[in-house]
C-alpha cells in the first residue's frame, strides 16, 4: 500500500479517546504520525499523491553532454615507441599495433586524421548501394531508397593518419514526420595510422515494414571518437517503399 494512500486512510479515521492526553504525550504522538507519513498528515495533505520520480535525460542529450573524463595528455607516436624502449616484447608490441607507419611524417603529431572515404548499403540479392562523398551542403532530394522488410548492412571505409583514434564510433539517428523514430550507435574501434584504409562491415539490421513505415525519413550521421572530435556528419532524406527502386 502506498504512503499516500495510507495517509489519507489516516486522515479520514476519527478516535475519541476516553480522556484528554497530557499535551507532552499529544505532540509526540503528532510527531510519530507525522513521521510516519512522511509529514502529509502533519502538513494537512492527506491524500495527496507523492511527487513523481526523477526522469533520467534523453539518451540524445547524454550523447551531447557527456561526462568529461581526464585520459591524460595525448602522446604522439615518435614518443609512444620512445617510452619503454628498452622492453623488447612491448617495443615489439608497439610495432606490431602501429603497422607500418611513417614516423617521418607522423611523429610528432598529436591529433588523428580520419577520413570516411565511402558509405555503402549492402542487401543480399541486390548490388550494393554506394552513396556519394562528400555529400553536397545543401543538397535536397532522397538520397538513397530502401525496399520494405529488407536485411541490409553498413560499410565504411575510412583512412587513420597522423597519429591513433581511440574509440571511433559512428551515430545515427532517424526521423519521420518530425517524430525521432530511432537512434543507433556502433563502436568501430582504436585504429593506428597506415597507408590502406580500414573496412568496418555493421552487423546485419533488418528495415521495418507495413504501411506506417513505407514514406520518407529524415537522418543525421556522425562519426566521432573518444575525444568528441567530429570527422563527419552528413544531414540527409531516404525513403522506405514497398519494392525496391529500378536500376535499369
Amino acid at each position: 500500500m502506498s504512503s499516500a494512500v495510507e495517509a489519507a486512510i489516516s486522515c479520514s479515521k476519527v478516535d475519541v479517546p476516553a480522556a484528554p492526553e497530557p499535551e507532552e504525550a499529544a505532540t509526540a504522538k503528532a510527531k510519530n504520525a507525522a513521521a510516519e507519513h512522511g509529514g502529509d498528515a502533519a502538513n494537512g495533505k492527506c491524500g495527496e499523491a507523492p511527487p513523481p520520480p526523477h526522469c533520467h535525460e534523453d539518451e540524445e542529450d547524454e550523447e551531447e553532454a557527456p561526462k568529461v573524463i581526464d585520459l591524460g595528455p595525448r602522446v604522439s607516436i615518435k614518443d609512444q615507441l620512445e617510452k619503454d624502449k628498452d622492453d623488447e616484447s612491448l617495443r615489439r608490441w608497439k610495432e606490431q599495433l602501429l603497422g607500418g607507419v611513417d614516423l617521418n611524417s607522423v611523429g610528432e603529431t598529436l591529433e588523428p586524421d580520419v577520413k570516411i572515404m565511402s558509405l555503402s548499403i549492402l542487401s543480399p540479392g541486390r548490388p550494393d548501394i554506394f552513396l556519394p562523398l562528400p555529400v553536397e551542403p545543401n543538397a535536397k532530394g532522397v538520397w538513397f531508397t530502401l525496399k520494405e522488410g529488407s536485411p541490409y548492412r553498413l560499410k565504411f571505409t575510412f583512412s587513420v593518419s597522423n597519429n591513433i583514434v581511440s574509440g571511433l564510433r559512428y551515430t545515427n539517428t532517424v526521423w519521420k514526420t518530425g517524430l525521432k523514430v530511432d537512434r543507433a550507435k556502433e563502436m568501430l574501434g582504436t585504429f593506428s595510422p597506415q597507408l590502406e584504409p580500414y573496412t568496418y562491415v555493421t552487423p546485419e539490421d533488418t528495415t521495418p515494414s507495413g504501411m506506417f513505415a513505407r514514406g520518407s525519413y529524415s537522418a543525421r550521421t556522425k562519426f566521432l571518437d573518444d575525444d568528441r572530435k567530429c570527422y563527419l556528419e552528413i544531414n540527409y532524406t531516404f525513403d522506405i517503399r514497398r519494392e525496391w527502386p529500378s536500376t535499369s
